[in-house]
C-alpha cells in the first residue's frame, strides 16, 4: 500500500519491530479491532510486507500515520525517539493520545521534545501481547491523567494490565518486559532437565512449558502466594524438597533477583544514549 493510499485507522503503531507487530496482532486477536483500523509504520516499510496479507495498513512514512490515526503508540527504540518526535511533531494536535511503550523515557522527556498539548501516557507491555496474555504496566503524565482508563482499556483487550506510578516505570520494564526472557530461561532450563533424567526433548519442553503455565495460573486463579502453593507440593524428606533446596544451595533464586535488579539498572540509562 502506497502512503496516499493509507485511509483513517484507530490506532497508529510508530515502530514495527517485536513488540510492534506483537501490539498490533494482539489487537487485532482481541477482535475489538480490524486489521484495516491498524496502521503500522517501519523505517524499511519491506520489513512490514508480511503483515500486508492479514490486512494491515503498512507505510513507511511516520507523519501520513500521525495524521491517519487519533492514537499513536511510540515503540521505537530508545536511541530512535528523538529522531521520530521530530519527525511527526508537526502533526500533533490536542486530538492526539500519545502511548509512548519505549523504555527509559519519561513522559516529561517527551513532553520536552513536542512542545505541544498532547496527552501523553507511558505503557511497558511484554510480547506476550500477541497472544492477549501480556503484563502492561501503565502510567501518565500528570497533566493526562484523564487518559489512563482509556490507555487501558487498548491494553486490557491484550492481557492484564495495572497502573503504576511512572517513578515505577523502569523496574516494570525490568519485571514484565524482560521478564518474559527471564522466564523463557527458566523453562528452558527445565526441559534441559527433563531431557537428562529421560525425556525426549520435544517432550521434555511441553511439559515443562505446561507446567509453568499451570504454576502461573495456580497464583493468578487462587491469589495465592507462591510458598502457600509450594507447601502443597512438598512433604517431609520428599522429592521436591529435595530438589528445591538443591537450587537454593546453587544460587537459584538470588541468581534470578539479581538478574532483574541488573535489567532495571539498564533500562534506567537506554535514553542516555542517543542515536546519531
Amino acid at each position: 500500500m502506497s502512503n496516499n493510499e493509507l485511509k483513517p485507522a484507530k490506532v497508529a503503531i510508530i515502530g514495527g519491530g517485536n513488540i510492534g507487530v506483537a501490539l498490533a496482532r494482539g489487537l487485532v486477536n482481541s477482535g475489538d479491532y480490524c486489521a484495516s483500523e491498524v496502521i503500522v509504520t517501519r523505517r524499511r516499510e519491506s520489513k512490514l510486507n508480511f503483515l500486508k496479507p492479514e490486512g494491515f495498513q503498512v507505510t513507511d512514512n511516520n507523519t501520513i500515520a500521525v495524521a491517519n490515526a487519533p492514537t499513536l503508540v511510540l515503540a521505537v527504540l530508545p536511541q530512535q525517539i528523538n529522531t521520530v518526535l521530530d519527525e511527526i511533531n508537526d502533526g500533533l494536535t490536542d486530538r492526539h493520545l500519545i502511548v509512548s511503550v519505549v523504555s527509559g523515557v519519561s513522559t516529561q522527556n517527551l513532553l520536552d521534545r513536542i512542545c505541544k498539548p498532547v496527552h501523553l501516557v507511558r505503557a511497558m507491555p511484554n510480547t506476550a501481547i500477541s497472544i492477549g496474555e501480556s503484563m502492561t504496566c501503565i502510567a501518565a503524565h500528570k497533566n493526562s491523567q484523564d487518559k489512563i482508563e482509556e490507555t487501558r482499556k487498548l491494553f486490557d483487550t491484550v492481557g492484564l494490565t495495572m497502573v503504576i506510578n511512572e517513578s515505577q516505570m523502569t523496574s516494570a520494564t525490568a519485571l514484565c518486559a524482560c521478564g518474559v526472557a527471564f522466564f523463557l530461561r527458566a523453562i528452558r532450563a527445565a526441559s534441559q532437565g527433563g531431557t537428562e533424567i529421560e525425556f525426549h526433548s520435544s517432550e521434555a519442553l511441553k511439559m515443562a512449558a505446561q507446567t509453568a503455565k499451570g504454576a502461573a495460573a495456580l497464583l493468578l486463579s487462587n491469589d495465592s502466594h507462591p510458598e502457600d502453593e509450594i507447601d502443597k507440593v512438598t512433604s517431609p524428606k520428599g522429592c521436591t524438597i529435595a530438589g528445591l533446596n538443591q537450587m537454593e544451595h546453587n544460587g537459584f533464586s538470588s541468581a534470578f533477583i539479581k538478574g532483574i535488579t541488573t535489567s532495571a539498572i539498564k533500562a534506567g540509562g537506554l535514553y542516555d544514549h542517543e542515536e546519531a
